[in-house]
């Protein structure tokens, strides 16, 4: 019988769908985290006591996940309660606001009510679009193994040869943007999705216009916050049977003959394996820090290559003034200024800010007292440099605040609020500077060029958000897929692949998400 022994390394959204979906599928899975507890990126911040979201805080492409859990045998919605957000979001410049909704003609009406009906019917082109370009990329690119050009056209086929000739990679989004929109301020909104990826709207294709779509389509509101969404995970990988291995650091991806052979922790403890699923950002591997043998795998992202990384707070905050909904953007005046900025590694001098009220139902209403917020500035990767002095960070924190205060929001974050810099985010994913979405999606060929879940030594596999398809919880869930079906289809002759799902492991309860305290 061939070896079923998988190591997965890393126990982010990515690590945790691999680990689960191989051991439904028969495998002896061991998932090593180095940080004590699972989620990665997806993790909460305790501050007096009280859980609060320091990762991403918007559950989109729900389908993904209820599949993953679907082929472990599990429902999703047993593990974790969620609804669906009428509002997506808040937005404001100065005392002007927008709401976007789950409705588009609630959208459109209000884009129309803020700029004009010339604006309304160019929200209507450009919903369109973004549908076309969401439809013609999901199935052949998101939902696939990693294409060049040429398989991707393949993929698409002659039905879909318009789609194919028309993917406006070659447009920036800032500039296509503008052939729907007149108005700065929606100019502002709509390219603030090249964000989601951690890029700028300047730089990156106009293809990224299908993520308002992916909003659009739905936007769920995960009860006790996202970090639930990792609990629920971690709960479906015990249910399959996954031995855990919390608070371990891998030292070295094992090479012998050419091929994975397992890895090696800081302890020095070896652990045999012929496949590894390495849900590390591939940076890392592409730097050495698993070991020499294994840097071949993946190649280095140079500074000029990262996505964003961020300021972020997280505090028990009285807020008043502004209506907070549950999804908050409070725009800068000048776009074009804030990323000129990141481009040259600093800070913006008026940046724009999200809030994510958590608290707040999906209608918003004021919250008595202090309540749970993460407020998200964007900064430079150069977390491997010299930190932020003191000044900087404090001239940061101002600016925030004045920037909030502009649209009528009145903050007092308190005395224990968390701030997680580039520096800190550095130390949390090495070798990325503090990137949060691994390399930037600038130019037309950015996304060929992410590590996709084969690499170049044998039985080595690499899975989340900094891999393909890309960035954001749904995305990294799909790259856990992906390493999965490819390590399926290396070893397809095996008598031991069977899809099937092996509850086992630990009986525990599953991670409803009740209020957290």
């Amino acid at each position: 019988m061939a070896d079923a022994r998988v190591i997965v390394i890393g126990a982010g959204v990515g690590g945790m769908v691999a680990a689960a979906l191989l051991a439904a599928r028969g495998h002896a899975v061991t998932l090593i985290e180095a940080q004590p507890r699972p989620g990665g990126k997806l993790r909460a911040i305790p501050v007096d006591g009280r859980a609060i979201d320091g990762g991403p805080t918007v559950f989109t492409m729900r389908d993904v996940f209820e599949g993953v859990f679907a082929d472990c045998g599990q429902r999703l919605s047993d593990f974790v309660t969620m609804r669906p957000a009428t509002t997506l979001a808040r937005h404001a410049w100065g005392e002007a606001r927008l709401d976007l909704f789950a409705d588009p003609a609630q959208s459109e009406a209000a884009i129309g009510e803020l700029a004009g009906a010339a604006e309304a019917r160019g929200y209507r082109a450009f919903r369109a679009e973004a549908k076309r370009l969401f439809d013609a990329c999901d199935a052949p690119f998101l939902r696939a193994l990693k294409p060049d050009p040429l398989t991707l056209g393949w993929r698409m086929g002659l039905r879909g040869l318009p789609d194919y000739m028309n993917l406006r990679a070659y447009t920036s989004m800032w500039r296509a943007l503008s052939g729907y929109f007149a108005d700065p301020r929606l100019q502002q909104l709509f390219g603030r999705y090249a964000t989601y990826c951690g890029s700028s709207p300047f730089a990156a294709p106009a293809t990224l216009m299908l993520i308002a779509h992916v909003e659009a389509s739905g936007v769920w509101l995960v009860d006790g916050g996202m970090h639930r969404l990792a609990a629920a995970l971690a709960t479906l990988c015990e249910r399959m049977g996954v031995m855990r291995r919390y608070g371990e650091r891998v030292a070295e991806i094992r090479v012998e003959h050419g091929c994975a052979a397992g890895v090696t922790l800081e302890s020095g403890e070896v652990l045999e394996a012929p496949c590894t699923v390495c849900a590390a950002d591939p940076a890392a591997i592409g730097a050495g820090a698993f070991g020499r043998a294994a840097s071949r795998a993946s190649s280095r992202v140079g500074p000029r290559r990262r996505s964003l990384s961020a300021m972020v707070w997280t505090a028990n905050a009285v807020c008043t003034g502004f209506p907070l909904a549950r999804h908050n953007v409070i725009f800068s005046k000048d776009y074009r200024a804030e990323f000129d900025a990141l481009r040259h590694g600093r800070l913006a001098d008026v940046p724009t800010v999200y809030l994510c009220a958590q608290d707040r139902g999906d209608a918003g209403g004021a919250q008595p007292g202090p309540e749970r917020i993460q407020i998200i500035v964007n900064a430079p990767a150069t977390g491997d440099g010299a930190p932020l002095t003191h000044q900087e960070i404090e001239r940061c924190r101002r600016q925030m605040l004045d920037g909030v205060s502009r649209a009528g929001l009145s903050l007092d974050l308190g005395e224990s609020a968390v701030l997680t810099t580039p520096s800190d985010f550095a130390r949390l994913c090495p070798s990325t500077g503090g990137a949060l979405y691994g390399p930037a999606s600038h130019g037309w060929a950015a996304s060929f060029r992410r590590q996709g879940s084969r690499t170049s030594i044998p039985g080595l596999y690499c899975a989340g958000g900094s891999t393909h398809p890309g960035a954001g919880v749904p995305m990294a869930a799909l790259s856990g897929r992906l390493a999965a079906e490819c390590l399926a289809q290396d070893r397809v002759s095996t008598s031991w692949w069977h899809r099937r799902a092996m509850p086992g492991g630990m009986s525990t309860r599953p991670a409803t998400a009740g209020a957290t305290g």
